[in-house]
């Protein structure tokens, strides 16, 4: 099944005249056009489809739809691994050392 799937833009470039940017899937980054967005820009959120953005989503969208897309199964399908689904306010909290080292 082919899906949109959420990914942020981490680089923006030209490729044969065409806006072009890398974009980060949760750890895997691969190239889009970014032609048919209105001003994109690095940081933001956007929907790929066969290599294409075709919306922008705010981070909380971005992050519901991989987590609901990732409970479908459908993450491996699309990206070809398992992608881990981490909002960045939970990757950089760091959780406590409960292990007894007496």
């Amino acid at each position: 099944m082919c899906l949109a799937i959420p990914g942020r833009i981490t680089e923006i470039y030209e490729v044969a005249g065409l806006q072009m940017g890398k974009i980060d899937f949760g750890g895997i980054t691969k190239e889009a056009c970014l032609a048919y967005l209105e001003n994109p820009q690095v940081g933001d959120y956007t929907m790929i489809h066969v290599g294409f953005a075709i919306s922008k989503v705010d981070e909380e969208e971005a992050f519901r739809t991989l987590e609901l897309l990732r409970e479908m199964g459908e993450l491996d399908e699309e990206l070809g691994i398992d992608v881990q689904v981490t909002s960045p306010e939970s990757a950089n909290t760091q959780t406590p050392d409960t292990t007894n080292k007496s």
